[in-house]
């Protein structure tokens, strides 16, 4: 499988965003990539109005992302990102999408929102009820995380266990004091405890690291972006996570049952 990730910096208005996603398309396909990467939230941000998730956020039956369907007919390249939409109920979820030849073909609503580091993503925001599904991608399972969610060695785990090979984050990762680390050494790990690719991409920009990072089932990184936006492209082989499972059967060798949603 061929990857992109598409980091950029996400602006207030939807329309812009929306033109730099449908640039990042058109060149992920030229480029021959089974599978684009793009952030979390990229429907618009600003650092000094942190309602605007709230504020903008649109149906997936909305302009933004039917635009983005419309891009997708007829091709098969997969495009996965977050968006904001509303609950009906004054809130709004974060739905991490799939979009695939004209058409929504997987939804994951956020399960671990980000209040941490003085930030509280619970205010607007309702998490998901739901372990996410499995997507299949060029010949191989991809299952789907956000952001927050790196966190929990659990839920990539459990997607591991379902059957992923490939483990997708779009995320919007707060600069702070070793936040860069903590990212780094997070995606790693998910990589290397489950034999799985992590293909983590985040916003870039005045308030977010960047630093998109793909990272091998042995834990090797393999392709790595910056602080500034760039189209980075990796190659993901099925047969280097079948190689990582037999020398390291860390899946084979769990003491553990797979982990369950608890009830909240």
């Amino acid at each position: 499988m061929k990857v992109a990730l598409g980091q950029f910096a996400v602006s207030r208005e939807w329309e812009g965003n929306l033109a730099t996603c449908l640039d990042l398309m058109a060149r992920a396909q030229a480029g021959g990539a089974d599978l684009l990467v793009l952030p979390e939230g990229i429907l618009a941000r600003d650092i000094a109005d942190p309602d605007l998730v709230l504020k903008s956020a649109q149906p997936l039956d909305g302009p933004f992302v039917s635009r983005l369907c419309a891009a997708s007919h007829g091709t098969q390249l997969t495009t996965m990102m977050s968006v904001h939409t509303p609950t009906g109920d004054g809130r709004a979820f974060n739905v991490l999408i799939a979009v695939r030849n004209g058409e929504i073909i997987a939804r994951y609503r956020k399960l671990h929102l980000y209040d941490a580091f003085a930030v509280q993503e619970s205010k607007n925001v309702t998490p998901g009820t739901a372990v996410p599904p499995l997507v299949d991608v060029a010949g191989m399972k991809v299952g789907l995380m956000t952001c927050y969610d790196v966190r929990f060695p659990e839920l990539a785990r459990r997607l591991a266990l379902d059957g992923a090979q490939v483990l997708v984050l779009p995320a919007a990762w707060v600069k702070g004091p070793l936040k860069e680390m903590h990212w780094a050494v997070l995606v790693t790990a998910r990589a290397l405890e489950n034999t799985c690719y992590m293909v983590a991409v985040g916003e870039c920009g005045e308030r977010n690291i960047g630093n998109s990072m793909v990272v091998d089932p042995l834990g090797v990184a393999i392709a790595h972006a910056a602080e500034a936006p760039a189209l980075v492209f990796a190659e993901l082989d099925a047969g280097r996570v079948a190689h990582a499972r037999r020398v390291l059967p860390v899946l084979e060798n769990r003491c553990f049952a797979a982990p369950q949603l608890r009830e909240r």
